[in-house]
C-alpha cells in the first residue's frame, strides 16, 4: 500500500486539479453531473458497480452510488464524499494554482481533495489485493452544500446505504492544526428556522399603550434576546443570520434576501427572522425547541408571534461505537509510524452528510484531506496529506473487512 501511495502522488494530484478547474457549485446541475462522471472513470475499473442517481425532482443533478462485491463475509464499509461545491458558476473564485505542497482552488479541500483520497485509498487496497473481498458502497452526492427538497428523496439512498453498512467514513476535511490530526467521532445537527412577529399599526406616539401595544419589532426583539440569555449550553449554537422589520417586511422562499419598509413615526406591523440551530444529540435537539417555541409564546401586550423550523441536518452523537473506531484507526496510526489522533470537539465542525447514517452505522467524519479557508475564497490543501490520508483509510478498511460480519 505504501508503494503504490508513493508511486501515484502524481496520478492523484493530476485527478485533484482535473477535478477543481470543472466547476461543481451545488446549483450547476451539469457541473456537478461531469464530476460525477470523473468518479465514475474512476471507481468502474476498481470492480465498482457505479449508478448515477437523478435528483432532477429535486431540483439537483444527482449522485453517485458505486458497490463492489466481495466475499460477503467480511463488514460493510460505507464511503461518503460529495461532488459539489459552493462556488457557483458565477463565483470569482476559479482555477487552480500551486506553490510547492499547496494548492489553492474552489472546492479543492471540500470536497474535491477527498474524492481523490477515497480513489487513492482504493488504489491502494487494489495494489495489495485487500480491494477483491471488500464488500463496499462509495455514495457521493451532488447536494451536500445546498441540500435539495423534499429532504426524504434527497437523502434516500444514503440512508438506504448507511442500512446496509456495518462501518460508515465520510471524507470530508481533515481536522488538524498542523501539527496534530484529530478524529470526527461527533457532529452537531443543522436546522434552519423563521420567527414571523406581528403586531397592530399605527401612530409611533402611541406604542407601548393598551391600545397599539408594543409592536413586531420589539416583539422579536424580546424573543432573539431571551434566546440568548436562556438558552446557551455547551455544543449548543443558535444564529439570526437574517432579520427584517417594518410595515410591509418579508423574506424571500430561501430566506436570504429580505425587503422592508416604514417610516419612523410608524409601528412596525410586521418583522421576520431566519437562522439556524445546531446541536450533539437529538435529546437536546428536541429539549432546545422546545424551550424556543415556549420563549416565542410569551408575547408582548398587543403582538403575536410563530416559530417553525425546516428540514435539516441531524446530529451525530460521540457513541462508543463510534470511539471505538477510533481506537482501531489510532492502530493503524502507530503501525504506520503515524502520530496518535485526539477526538476533535464536535463544537468546532459544521454538520455533514455522515449524520445520515450515524444511527444505522458506526461513523467517523473528516477523513478526507488537510487545509483551510473552505467555503472562501483562497481554499487550499496541502498536497502531502493525500497519500497519508489515503495510506491511513486503505489499512484501516482493509482490517475492517477482514474481520467478520455479525450478521443484522
Amino acid at each position: 500500500m505504501k508503494a503504490a501511495v508513493a508511486q501515484e502522488v502524481p496520478r492523484n494530484e493530476a485527478l485533484l486539479e482535473k477535478l477543481v478547474r470543472q466547476n461543481s457549485g451545488s446549483l450547476n446541475i451539469a457541473g456537478v453531473k461531469a464530476v460525477g462522471e470523473m468518479m465514475r472513470a474512476e471507481l468502474e475499473p476498481l470492480g465498482f458497480d457505479v449508478e448515477w442517481i437523478d435528483m432532477t425532482e429535486t431540483g439537483r443533478a444527482g449522485h453517485i452510488v458505486a458497490t463492489h462485491k466481495g466475499n460477503g463475509r467480511g463488514k460493510r464499509v460505507l464511503l461518503i464524499g460529495h461532488l459539489d461545491t459552493v462556488f457557483e458558476p458565477d463565483s470569482p473564485f476559479t482555477g487552480w494554482s500551486r506553490e510547492g505542497n499547496r494548492a489553492t482552488g474552489p472546492g479543492v479541500g471540500d470536497d474535491k481533495g477527498g474524492l481523490v483520497v477515497i480513489v487513492a485509498t482504493l488504489r491502494a487496497m487494489q495494489a495489495a489485493g485487500t480491494l477483491k473481498s471488500a464488500d463496499l458502497k462509495v455514495v457521493l452526492t451532488g447536494d451536500e452544500e445546498k441540500t435539495g427538497a423534499p429532504m426524504d428523496v434527497a437523502r434516500r439512498d444514503l440512508i438506504a446505504a448507511g442500512k446496509w453498512a456495518d462501518v460508515a467514513l465520510e471524507y470530508e476535511n481533515l481536522a488538524t492544526d498542523g501539527t496534530q490530526d484529530y478524529a470526527t467521532t461527533a457532529r452537531r445537527s443543522s436546522t434552519n428556522w423563521e420567527i414571523v412577529t406581528t403586531g397592530r399599526t399605527g401612530h409611533s406616539s402611541g406604542i407601548f399603550n393598551a391600545s397599539m401595544g408594543y409592536g413586531a419589532v420589539f416583539e422579536l426583539a424580546r424573543i432573539l434576546d431571551a434566546f440568548r440569555e436562556k438558552l446557551p449550553e455547551p455544543n449548543l449554537t443558535f444564529n439570526a443570520s437574517v432579520v427584517v422589520g417594518g410595515t410591509p417586511a418579508s423574506l424571500d422562499e430561501a430566506g436570504v434576501k429580505g425587503t422592508a419598509e416604514g417610516k419612523t413615526n410608524v409601528i412596525p406591523a410586521r418583522a421576520v427572522a431566519r437562522g439556524d440551530l445546531r446541536s450533539l444529540t437529538p435529546e437536546q435537539d428536541a429539549r432546545i425547541k422546545a424551550a424556543m417555541e415556549a420563549i416565542v409564546a410569551q408575547h408582548l401586550p398587543g403582538t403575536d408571534a410563530k416559530m417553525r423550523f425546516f428540514e435539516g441536518y441531524p446530529s451525530m452523537p460521540p457513541t462508543a461505537g463510534n470511539r471505538a473506531l477510533m481506537d482501531q484507526l489510532n492502530v493503524v496510526n502507530r503501525d504506520l509510524g503515524l502520530p496518535e489522533m485526539q477526538e476533535m470537539d464536535p463544537a468546532k465542525r459544521g454538520a455533514a452528510d455522515s449524520s445520515f447514517v450515524a444511527a444505522d452505522a458506526v461513523t467517523l467524519g473528516g477523513m478526507g484531506v488537510a487545509g483551510g479557508g473552505a467555503h472562501a475564497e483562497g481554499e487550499w490543501v496541502d498536497l502531502a496529506s493525500i497519500p497519508r490520508q489515503a495510506l491511513r483509510s486503505a489499512a484501516l478498511i482493509t482490517r475492517l473487512t477482514a474481520e467478520p460480519r455479525q450478521k443484522r
